[in-house]
């Protein structure tokens, strides 16, 4: 069990009183797992990093198969340069995942028979291209109304920026130069073809892939101004048979950012669920997720974070380093980039507030029920919210005051609202559930059936 570290002696002074104010009581858990990208089989990754019309976008790359098989087609809205694209590391993509990922927390309850002041306190737990002359070239991508608008090597890959007329002609002219697309390209390239956007279109130079060292494709980073604050989705449709699972992750300087042509949904959080979930978290959240997505009819996005970079209540991993989140694209912190935003204040008081605010958005989309491309809006709301999922663990000693009796005959009716909030969360079987959950209570055994006779009074 991942131990919950805090920085230094003050802060851990400061969260021992916040966890001693009543208002704090939801929070200063101990995280204990996290429900993180690695629970999909197919999770596309993206981090935009934005602040007024400047956009810097970094795409996680989950290609699988031979490199010389892999090529990008990207819809952008500006003719795109060398110096602004780049190459990054995975491991900051995986920062921000398990900064931000879905998590389960426990507390343990105190002995009801000490003092009173404590009773209503949980304690945390310890825990390839065909050979032609340029000339020839040339003539051959006017006839299909393509243009090599750019030309450029970033890395291990070859970047091209090209214009297109038709939707057809581009995808004859990707074919023809080697980039494997699948079929039905052209219905779904049209659309960004009548809106003048361009095209960056990426292969892997095997020379300097093999040169590199690295054993697996890195993540392209790409940077540019528009008043478009929107994600291209719509061409990883093409070939895909099935739901396709993207995260999000959103830095700002402003507060949450949420999806403007499909509604954006909390994913449910701060519930109590039985014990027994802790081994079965992955099945748990997966679960979860597939049970709201059905029942918003499949077709909104979900928040499953937002928070400030300066802090988080509970971490399941440390916040990012300034360097750390220059790597992942916010330039607002650079010298020679001041913000003019300034820092928004804390509405805790007791924890600095950062320039960053993360707000992590997770779409489940078919061709049916996402027919449009993400169009985001930053917002000032800048109201902390996290997946949280809480094991409550019942008091395991004696009980021998009036206040340890009344405990007692409180468990199982808790016992059975857990049940049922897993169970409506799930669509698990609610006998199923109840069958895991025989607890041991200090030294007696709680079977189900003894739990609902004891809450009906009578055991």
């Amino acid at each position: 069990m991942k131990i919950f570290r805090l920085l230094t002696p003050l802060l851990l002074a400061i969260v021992a009183v916040l966890c001693f104010a009543p208002a704090a009581w939801a929070f200063c858990g101990f995280y204990v797992a996290k429900a993180d990208t690695k629970l999909y089989n197919k999770a596309s990754q993206v981090v935009i990093a934005r602040e007024g019309d400047r956009t810097v976008m970094t795409m996680a790359n989950d290609f699988q198969g031979e490199v010389k098989d892999f090529a990008i087609v990207i819809p952008v809205p500006t003719v795109l340069q060398k110096e602004q694209v780049r190459v990054t590391e995975a491991k900051i993509i995986e920062r921000l995942d398990a900064f931000s990922a879905p998590r389960l927390v426990e507390y343990f309850d105190s002995d009801p028979c000490v003092s009173a002041y404590s009773d209503n306190l949980p304690q945390a737990a310890q825990a390839p291209l065909a050979s032609r002359s340029q000339e020839a070239e040339k003539r051959g991508d006017r006839s299909l109304g393509v243009t090599v608008e750019a030309r450029f090597n970033v890395g291990e890959y070859d970047i091209l920026i090209l214009s297109a007329k038709e939707s057809g002609g581009l995808e004859t002219w990707l074919k023809r130069n080697g980039y494997k697309i699948p079929r039905g390209a052209k219905q779904l390239l049209q659309p960004y073809i009548r809106s003048s956007m361009k095209f960056f279109v990426a292969k892997v130079n095997l020379d300097k892939f093999e040169k590199s060292g690295y054993q697996f494709l890195r993540p392209l980073q790409i940077s540019y101004k528009s008043p478009k604050f929107m994600l291209p989705i719509r061409l990883g449709m093409i070939n895909a048979t099935t739901e396709q699972d993207l995260i999000v992750y959103i830095l700002s300087p402003q507060g949450q950012t949420e999806i403007t042509n499909y509604r954006t949904v909390k994913i449910p959080s701060d519930v109590n669920i039985p014990v027994f979930v802790k081994d079965e978290f992955g099945e748990f959240y997966k679960s979860m997720f597939q049970t709201v997505y059905t029942k918003e009819n499949r077709k909104v996005g979900f928040l499953e974070y937002a928070w400030d970079m300066g802090s988080c209540d509970p971490c399941s991993a440390d916040p990012l380093t300034p360097e750390e989140l220059k790597e992942a694209g916010v330039f607002w912190l650079d010298d020679n980039s001041p913000s003019n935003v300034p820092p928004r204040p804390s509405f805790r008081g007791s924890f600095p507030r950062s320039n960053v605010f993360i707000s992590r958005l997770h779409v489940r989309y078919t061709r049916d029920k996402f027919p449009e491309d993400l169009i985001f809006q930053q917002t000032a709301n800048s109201e902390s919210f996290q997946g949280r999922y809480v094991l409550q663990h019942p008091f395991q000693g004696q009980l021998k005051c009036q206040a340890g009796r009344e405990y007692k005959r409180s468990l199982p009716k808790r016992f059975e609202q857990e049940a049922q909030t897993l169970a409506k969360l799930t669509n698990w079987k609610i006998q199923d559930i109840r069958n895991k959950m025989n607890l041991s209570v200090g030294n007696l055994t709680y079977s189900w059936w003894e739990n609902l006779l004891s809450w009906l009074g009578l055991y």
